[in-house]
């Protein structure tokens, strides 16, 4: 899964603009990407316990109907009212 607390930067499209990025990145005028720091295996195998309980939970809580309710706000959260 993507690291989602900042946006990657991406080379520009431009050919010009991209190989002076590059240049700046190794002369160190830009400083370079910091390699995600590695994950604590403890603590990802705990949260992964916890959202394979979740969502069965949460069905047997809801009634088909709420069930219902809650996909429709889903979907239009994510492609908006039609």
């Amino acid at each position: 899964m993507p690291k989602r607390s900042g946006k990657p930067r991406n080379p520009p499209s431009d050919p010009i603009l991209a190989a002076r990025s590059i240049l700046q990145q190794l002369t160190g005028e830009i400083p370079k990407l910091k390699p995600e720091a590695p994950k604590d295996p403890a603590a990802v195998a705990l949260g992964r316990r916890g959202g394979l309980k979740g969502g069965p939970a949460r069905k047997a809580a809801l009634t088909p109907e709420e069930r219902k309710e809650s996909a429709r706000k889903a979907a239009e959260a994510r492609w908006g009212k039609k």
